[in-house]
């Protein structure tokens, strides 16, 4: 720890008055001692971390922390406020600032040793002592263990060193309560509880969850033990000790690994920071819902809600449920996809009337390699609805939800109900299993109930409503959609253009860009002109913002910051590879201009390539898979259409704006200073 804090790292008089300015306060003298290579992209790091989660705690603690490319070695900065500092902590200001900076690929020693740190900040004698050190060296000394803090707590604790009795009597208080007979009396065991804390970046809020439900444990009397899944990796809890466990506490915002070792069990499932600002009630809960019997099956989240927050509403699940099965269902599209229209590029269009390359295969003939390849992926393709459906069901109830998901599935393509039958069936499997999972069972049959009972039964549910209910209407709406698709032409095919060209740039890889991402992808699972003709647009509207951003930066580069104009040059490849989110960087520093100008690019682009009746069977690859689509070159020219569009408006709209940003240089030889949005 002694070569991650040095004095120059540590200021008494941190004059910040915004946690932007205080990160930057700390981070150039980082930058000073040689640990940070780039101050503004450090910076910009620090800031993604802090948009996933304040960090903020209670007690007048900041700790901005994260993992960088930025960073050569782990470094640990702090500032001490006077007037103190909003991180968003519930009780207000931080006074005490702790900047900590680990590389991309620390080791796990290093990550260890920040991780001391982080449960030392759970400690008040080591917190007030820092407010009250009068020297950057001491500081120094203090906070890598050099110097120890005084002792400034009561002495009660260790009054009486020799009484054990007292031990005894708090922490199995029923034992005194037994009769005083000539028979041995078995004391009561205390209640045992099993916790797992975690975080995304896996620094800091890991261990300080763990180290404060620890010490409220010892303080309720509770045996506690917690497994850290922190960035340095983690060691699984003996397995002894989760089956011996009364109760379970999960403080995480990122999926806990390896969850089902605990399921049957009383559990509790929080964000880390609940288990850093309220460990004691945390316990409490877990212990009143092992007296009433629940166990994770009547409350267990799902592995879509874990990322979530609290507080989303259904609509922002639904879509997390269905974003589940479409990122699943995605890679067999891209295969399949690419294996078809390869055997299309080698066989021409009557390739799909070859006969099965098991039977008839002839290796130095182009025709059966294109027939083996159009059969592959035709076989891929047949995968698609059932693993959409699948994934629904499992971001809905985990793995119970996968065995009826891609029943369901099935009988989706058997009805010939297709896609939306996929999306029906999935969000019918994940609603049986959660019903089934509401339940209560006797204890002996908990152990069957996932591998046996909910397949079981939730297989019958929505095989019976697939079948005989919802089913065929499904496939009668599936079949009008086919139709419409297979008849876009004209007018309806530039506004449906232009419509999925404004939603693939709206957000830019957000809610709307995936709806509009997944309706096309949708489409190939039944392809037909008109939906081959969906994915080429919603593909060519979505490389334009990053590529028009790239273009901008080039064109008029003084109208961006240093570090914009770093980002133009990786924007290039991501808008080339269809990575919409490369825009996003521009988007966040300045909204009003950026993505009206993507927009408008997005929906010239869109609509031309409907106009040029482009096609695509693949759903992804960008200029990459440029010789697979229909019209390639008059595809090409909407795209560079819209890049243009984009690229002039959002240079006009920056250049009428009467003050210049933070960072952008406003005479040849100004000074460039750049600032980070938050």
């Amino acid at each position: 720890m002694s070569t991650m804090i040095t004095a120059d790292l540590v200021d008494l008089d941190l004059s910040a008055d915004t946690k932007e300015a205080a990160a930057r306060s700390l981070a150039e003298r980082m930058v000073a001692r040689g640990r940070v290579t780039d101050l503004d992209g450090f910076l910009a790091d620090v800031a993604a971390r802090e948009a996933q989660m304040p960090t903020g705690l209670d007690g007048g603690i900041g700790i901005p922390h994260c993992r960088s490319a930025h960073v050569t070695e782990p470094t640990l900065a702090f500032g001490r406020s006077a007037e103190g500092i909003d991180f968003g902590a519930p009780d207000g200001p931080a006074d005490l600032v702790f900047l900590i900076a680990a590389p991309a690929g620390a080791d796990d020693a290093h990550l260890t040793i920040l991780s001391s740190l982080a449960r030392q900040l759970m400690d008040e004698r080591f917190t007030g002592a820092l407010r009250t050190v009068a020297s950057p060296a001491e500081a120094a000394a203090m906070i890598a263990g050099e110097e120890a803090p005084e002792d400034t707590t009561a002495p009660e604790a260790t009054a009486a060193p020799e009484d054990t009795t007292a031990p005894e009597a708090t922490a199995a208080p029923e034992a005194t309560a037994a009769p005083a007979t000539g028979a041995p009396v078995a004391e009561a065991r205390p209640f045992r509880i099993v916790a797992v804390t975690s975080c995304p970046t896996g620094i800091a809020h890991t261990y300080m969850a763990a180290e404060a439900l620890e010490k409220a444990g010892r303080e309720a009397g509770v045996e506690l033990v917690v497994e850290t899944q922190g960035s340095a990796g983690f060691t699984r809890l003996d397995p002894a000790v989760v089956a011996a466990a009364d109760g379970v506490i999960f403080a995480h915002d990122v999926p806990v690994r390896e969850k089902e070792r605990f399921a049957g069990k009383p559990t509790v499932d929080v964000g880390v920071k609940a288990g850093i600002n309220r460990p004691a009630e945390l316990i409490g809960e877990v212990r009143g819902r092992a007296e009433r019997g629940e166990t994770t099956a009547a409350a267990a989240p799902t592995p879509v809600e874990q990322a979530g927050e609290p507080e989303e509403g259904y609509a922002t699940r639904l879509r997390k449920w269905l974003m589940s099965g479409v990122s699943y269902m995605v890679p067999f599209v891209a295969a399949g996809g690419l294996l078809i229209a390869l055997g299309f590029a080698l066989g021409g269009y009557d390739i799909d009337k070859a006969p099965s390359v098991a039977e008839h295969f002839a290796w130095g003939q182009i025709d059966s390699w294109a027939a083996l390849m159009f059969q592959i992926g035709g076989l891929a393709f047949g995968f698609l609805v059932p693993v959409l459906a699948g994934y629904i069901a499992y971001g809905m109830a985990d793995r119970p939800g996968l065995v009826p998901g891609f029943v369901g599935g099935s009988i989706a393509l058997t009805i010939d109900a297709g896609f939306l039958g996929g999306l029906a069936a999935g969000l019918l499997a994940g609603g049986s299993v959660l019903a089934i999972q509401k339940v209560r069972v006797p204890a002996a049959l908990r152990g069957i109930m996932p591998v046996v009972v909910i397949p079981l039964l939730s297989s019958i549910a929505v095989g019976f409503l697939m079948f005989l209910v919802i089913g065929k209407p499904i496939a009668g709406l599936q079949s009008a959609l086919t139709d419409w698709l297979s008849g876009l032409s004209g007018a309806n095919a530039v506004v449906l253009g232009v419509i999925l060209g404004l939603m693939m740039c709206f957000d830019l890889g957000g809610p709307l860009n995936k709806v509009a991402y997944a309706f096309a992808v949708g489409g190939l699972a039944t392809p037909n002109e008109g939906s081959l003709k969906v994915m080429a647009a919603v593909m060519a509207a979505g490389m334009v913002p990053p590529l028009a951003m790239a273009l901008a930066t080039v064109v008029r580069g003084r109208l961006f910051t240093r570090t914009e104009r770093e980002n133009g040059k990786a924007a290039w490849v991501l808008g080339a590879s269809f990575i919409t989110e490369g825009a996003i960087p521009f988007a966040a520093a300045d909204p009003l201009r950026v993505i009206p100008a993507a927009m408008a690019g997005g929906a010239v682009t869109g609509a031309l390539s409907m106009v040029f009746e482009c096609t695509l069977r693949a759903p992804h690859g960008g200029v990459f898979v440029i010789p697979l689509i229909g019209n390639p070159f008059l595809y090409l020219l909407a795209i560079v259409a819209g890049v243009l569009v984009s690229a002039a408006l959002v240079i006009l709209l920056k250049s009428m704006r009467k003050t210049a940003p933070e960072g952008v240089e406003t005479t040849a030889t100004a000074t460039p200073k750049v600032t980070v949005a938050a």
